[in-house]
């Protein structure tokens, strides 16, 4: 007769909400320390690494306002995604989505370059928001209706919408000025965001996004209808007794995701772009992502979270010139910290146990 031993985890009765708040922090550490192994391995001198990632980003106010322009659709879109992945749908096409909003915030300057007047700006915002919104549709009528996993739906719509953006580039909406480059016409001085602070390229799409955090933070936190939202993604069966309906959930899960990224979306091509580019497909929908479970699925934490992968992105370019580390190392960072935040926040709500079986020999 012989034991055997095994390890399986077991949800905690209750969790610790200052392990929980510490779990972050514990992730960023830990990424930190996997990192710079792997920066001693490519032969890089790790303090100047970090240095160029961590430090240089707020050393200055030039610096710090790019870290501010960054951090604002990686706030607006991940506090979006947050509301429908607590209510258990998994909006992978923010890119997409936001792809779309840039598209459609940027058909008033393309289609009339010499309007003029102080609405423009504010109804690109408005359409951008509407795009996204429609770019979720399709997701959203095939989970409801042949229980469709949105996760594919939603990512393979944001291939769809790469591909309607290189279209639209190189074919109806290219510059006949632009040297032949792939990219609209300069937008008009109207049609571009207001800048929020003198010097700096940041703009009033900041203040959008801090207000989008607070509405998501009172929709969530405090409102019968946010409480609706997650019992009708949770559970779907039990909140069909108490009169929720889950279509209801996954409906207002992706339109309003799918809002908040076309919102970025255009605020993106009427802000520091000035235009519509390929650039603008830049990976923010799939940044947000991590960003939104780095902050604990709460307005509060993805607003901190927000800001620390912004610090990363302008990091990493300063430190793919000055520590010449290459751009994968940059992308692994960030993602070893999803992985490592979410190794953390597993050990916070469960506890490995031992289990010991007997074995006939």
């Amino acid at each position: 007769m012989s034991v055997l031993s095994a390890y399986r985890l077991v949800r905690r009765s209750s969790a610790s909400r200052k392990v929980a708040v510490l779990a972050p922090l514990g992730a960023l550490v830990a990424t930190i320390v996997l990192n710079l192994c792997l920066y001693l391995a490519m032969g890089k001198d790790a303090g100047a690494v970090f240095h160029a990632m961590l430090v240089e980003p707020l050393v200055s106010w030039s610096s710090f306002s790019e870290v501010l322009l960054k951090m604002t659709p990686l706030l607006l879109i991940a506090q979006g995604l947050a509301i429908g992945f607590r209510a258990n749908v998994v909006n992978i096409g923010a890119e997409g989505q936001f792809i779309l909003g840039a598209i459609f915030a940027a058909s008033i300057p393309v289609w009339f370059p010499q309007a003029t007047g102080g609405w423009i700006w504010p109804l690109m915002l408005l359409l951008g928001g509407i795009g996204g919104a429609l770019w979720a549709v399709v997701p959203a009528f095939w989970r409801v209706r042949l229980n469709a996993s949105e996760i594919l739906v939603t990512l393979m719509m944001s291939l769809i919408a790469t591909q309607l953006l290189a279209y639209l580039l190189v074919g109806p909406w290219k510059d006949p000025m632009g040297f032949n480059f792939p990219q609209s016409v300069m937008f008009q001085m109207d049609a571009t965001l207001p800048l929020l602070i003198p010097g700096t390229r940041v703009n009033v799409a900041l203040v959008l996004a801090l207000v989008v955090t607070l509405a998501a933070w009172v929709y969530m936190q405090r409102s019968f209808q946010g409480y609706q939202l997650v019992v009708g993604g949770l559970a779907p069966q039990a909140s069909a007794y108490a009169g929720f309906a889950e279509s209801r959930a996954v409906w207002l899960s992706l339109l309003i995701g799918g809002f908040a990224a076309g919102l970025a979306g255009a605020a993106e091509v009427a802000g520091p772009l000035g235009q519509l580019q390929r650039s603008v497909a830049s990976g923010y929908g799939y940044a947000a992502i991590i960003v939104a479970y780095l902050g604990g699925l709460n307005p509060i934490g993805i607003l901190f979270s927000s800001l620390l992968i912004a610090i990363l992105y302008i990091g990493g370019d300063n430190a793919m010139v000055s520590a010449e580390l290459p751009v994968a190392a940059v992308r692994v960072f960030q993602g070893s910290l999803l992985v490592c935040y979410l190794a953390a926040i597993t050990l916070v709500r469960y506890r490995l146990v031992r289990v010991k079986s007997e074995v006939r020999a």
